[in-house]
């Protein structure tokens, strides 16, 4: 993370936030940015379970991509929306919270329980800056055939490998290998899959 008060960085806080670096979340741009989803999400979370066209070009002018045959159930709640990135297949039950300052990449065939919160962003711990409201976020990653149980918390910088399935009320500090079964708080492997 780079010095907020560097004279030397010309960026925009916009680009500042979506490298993960400090940044304001006042800035007007990412205020906007904000407020563009948060529309969009309003709208999508009024629909009915036989709107499935307008859920679908809803969430395709919402998310930075989404793949075939893949269904999120309303409510959904995020800041940005387009640094979400999910694959084909996948299914996210009600209530998904994604917090999306810089990128949540979510694979193919994932299964996301009722209530599971992906959180990017993160506060320093310096009181002055946090004082003067700079914030930071690290990326998530989940990667295929990954399933999380309903209320599982997945913090920023956290890895999921593949084929990894995460209990309920999970909270995952930390990355996961491929291929386990991940319970409790903090989450914690207690033994591999098939």
């Amino acid at each position: 993370m780079t010095d907020p008060r560097d004279p030397d960085d010309a960026r925009t806080m916009h680009q500042r936030m979506v490298d993960g670096d400090l940044y304001l979340a006042d800035d007007p741009e990412i205020v906007g940015a904000y407020h563009r989803a948060n529309d969009l999400t309003t709208e999508f979370n009024t629909t009915t379970a036989r709107e499935v066209e307008r859920r679908r070009a809803l969430l395709l002018d919402l998310l930075g991509g989404i793949g075939e045959d893949t269904e999120i159930r309303p409510p959904l709640q995020v800041d940005y929306g387009t640094q979400i990135r999910i694959g084909a297949r996948s299914f996210v039950n009600f209530g998904l919270i994604a917090l999306d300052v810089v990128a949540i990449t979510i694979g193919d065939d994932v299964q996301i329980g009722p209530n599971v919160q992906l959180l990017t962003p993160i506060h320093p711990l310096d009181a002055d800056l946090r004082r003067a409201k700079w914030e930071a976020a690290k990326p998530i990653t989940i990667g295929d055939n990954v399933w999380l149980g309903g209320g599982v918390i997945v913090c920023p910088g956290v890895t999921i490998g593949a084929n990894t399935v995460v209990g309920a009320g999970a909270v995952v500090t930390r990355d996961l290998p491929a291929g386990v079964l991940a319970v409790g708080s903090p989450a914690r492997v207690i033994r591999e899959l098939d």
